[in-house]
């Protein structure tokens, strides 16, 4: 029996991830990986390029270290004024980030969005290595998708938010 989170797809990605090395390199050709030594001004770059929020920062051994956002480039080091061509990323990630597993269920990553505030969360394999990401977007289409007759039915006229009432984010 399920629980009250978990449907069909997340009960059976972790199988999915060790069986089939497709779905393993599509979710590693969305994630960036670069090198602690990286500089801010190359993972900007990435981040541009391949229209991505974040990159994941990793070891020699390919594991995890840290996280650098969007969020990153704004606070610690737009906000202090650094130069983003000499800065490398181990003075700037948020180091040892929370990461998820293929096995977790959604609801973690909810509650990590919710309680601390996070919009990336990295997902690694057993031994620490990132295999993807998992962002506030791929929650909403993964509800939207669970209640697909909730928010692709609605009736013409209905709003979900006024144009004149739009915001920033």
């Amino acid at each position: 029996m399920r629980g009250e989170f978990e449907d069909e797809y997340s009960a059976t990605i972790d199988d999915d991830l060790t069986e089939t090395d497709d779905l393993r390199g599509a979710l590693l050709n969305d994630t960036i990986c670069l090198a602690e030594v990286a500089t801010v001004h190359e993972a900007v770059q990435t981040m541009l390029a391949r229209r991505q929020a974040g990159v994941l920062v990793t070891d020699a051994m390919g594991r995890l270290t840290g996280i650098f956002t969007e969020r990153d480039v704004l606070t610690r080091v737009v906000g202090k004024d650094l130069d983003a061509r000499r800065t490398a990323l181990a003075g700037v990630m948020t180091r040892n980030p929370e990461a998820l597993t293929a096995r977790d269920r959604v609801a973690y990553a909810v509650n990590r969005m919710s309680v601390a505030g996070y919009r990336t969360i990295p997902l690694v394999d057993l031994e620490g290595r990132p295999i993807g990401v998992v962002t506030v977007s791929d929650v909403i289409r993964w509800l939207a998708n669970l209640f697909p007759e909730a928010v692709l039915n609605l009736r013409p006229g209905d709003a979900i938010k006024r144009p004149q009432d739009v915001d920033a984010g």
